[in-house]
């Protein structure tokens, strides 16, 4: 995803969003993407999760205040609903989702 492709992608989009903020020079960033990945898998259809490099994409940075990572917004209905910073583990972004949209918990 990108500057430009955000406000389809993410705010236009009729699924809730989970956007991945991350870096290249991040560890933690490139650690938890296995985990994004798993939940992206199991919650296709349910729930749309995109990654945004801030390094590429200053705009979306700037804009959402993106100062901390791993970072991970959640949309709904183009509405940012809720901001997690730091490394989530499956289960954590599991809950975090389920806050918002009915997710079925796959452990």
């Amino acid at each position: 995803m990108t500057d430009d492709s955000f406000q389809a992608e993410v705010l236009e989009s009729e699924l809730p969003v989970l956007v991945d903020m991350w870096a290249p020079w991040c560890q933690p960033c490139i650690a938890m993407k296995p985990t994004i990945q798993r939940l992206a898998s199991e919650l296709s259809g349910d729930v749309k999760v995109a990654e945004l490099n801030i390094e590429e994409n200053p705009f979306i940075q700037q804009k959402y205040d993106i100062d901390k990572y791993p970072m991970l917004l959640i949309f709904v209905d183009g509405i940012e609903v809720q901001r997690l910073v730091g490394s989530e583990t499956h289960e954590q972004l599991l809950d975090a989702l389920s806050n918002h949209v009915a997710v079925e918990k796959q452990r």
